[in-house]
């Protein structure tokens, strides 16, 4: 079986937090990884002092700095299909709830759903993927363009095997596995311990249950567990290669609220399309191949 996988990001860089090890260890069994970015990420805060005038309420063009800043990643990676939905700048970065930017027309957060949809059908249907991964539905942590994304992504899949639903687009192709990114209550667990090891303030700041921050997933409600460890090397040089947005400090990044969180190797999914595979070895039961259980 040629293995093809879709990874559907809101902005650059979400796909090497999430999934840089996943795409890394893909590409290096000989997996086609396509990468679909719905926005350039022009409302991102700046970390790189002497790049601070193309945030948007300056130069505004921190958008087509990211579009090189992802390029470097990627190839980091060895991810060489890169696409943005409908095309370079089609869709805006909404910004964070409530804030400003989601009122521009062009906010993704704003977008008509059915011409985004049929953006991403068209991706669907040309690469054929047997693997999705995009958001669950609160985006992960609710940013509304990663929730935008999850429903572009939903919307795609289902659209994309209905052969009545605009033909012009190409063939009809049915995804067999649809995961979500998560990260499990004990991983976050870990990284709350190791952190206050190093000295260092976690992502939420007083939090010492991993149980209690937001996106925490139940360990029970993870279907999958990819070992990237042996590319390890790859996601943190992609991490690197998004200095306007990321700060790598050893085993730790920040974002731009400087508060640590893990470099995971090893990246977590919960399933929600298909049917689970093989467990893998580890103890939990979780899958170790995103392809588990899908034809040869």
């Amino acid at each position: 079986m040629n293995r093809r996988l879709l990874l559907v990001h809101a902005h650059p860089d979400d796909e090497t937090i999430n999934n840089g090890a996943t795409m890394a260890r893909y590409v290096a069994e000989g997996a086609s990884v396509t990468l679909l970015t719905c926005t350039l990420g022009e409302e991102g805060e700046v970390l790189v002092p002497e790049l601070a005038q193309l945030a948007a309420d300056q130069a505004d063009q921190l958008g087509g700095y990211r579009i090189w800043e992802l390029r470097g990643a990627m190839a980091a990676l060895g991810v060489s299909d890169v696409r943005f939905l409908g095309g370079a700048g089609r869709y805006r970065d909404s910004g964070m709830m409530g804030t400003p930017a989601n009122g521009n027309p062009r906010a993704f957060w704003n977008a008509d759903l059915d011409e985004a949809v049929a953006h991403a059908v068209a991706v669907v249907r040309e690469v054929r993927p047997q693997v999705v991964v995009t958001y669950d539905q609160n985006g992960g942590y609710g940013h509304p363009d990663h929730i935008q994304a999850h429903r572009v992504a939903t919307g795609a899949v289902q659209a994309a095997a209905d052969p009545t639903y605009r033909p012009e687009l190409g063939q009809p192709w049915d995804v067999a596995k649809v995961y979500w990114c998560c990260v499990p209550t004990s991983v976050l667990q870990r990284g709350i311990d190791a952190l206050a090891a190093a000295g260092e303030q976690a992502m939420f700041a007083g939090v010492t249950d991993a149980a209690d921050i937001p996106f925490a997933v139940p360990d029970d409600e993870v279907a999958a567990a990819v070992d990237g460890s042996a590319y390890a090397d790859r996601k943190e040089a992609a991490m690197r290669a998004h200095p306007t947005q990321i700060t790598v400090d050893g085993p730790f990044f920040a974002l731009s609220n400087n508060l640590g969180q893990e470099v995971l190797a090893r990246e977590y999914y919960r399933l929600v399309r298909g049917t689970r595979g093989p467990a893998g070895a580890g103890p939990q039961g979780w899958e170790d191949d995103l392809f588990a259980g899908l034809a040869e």
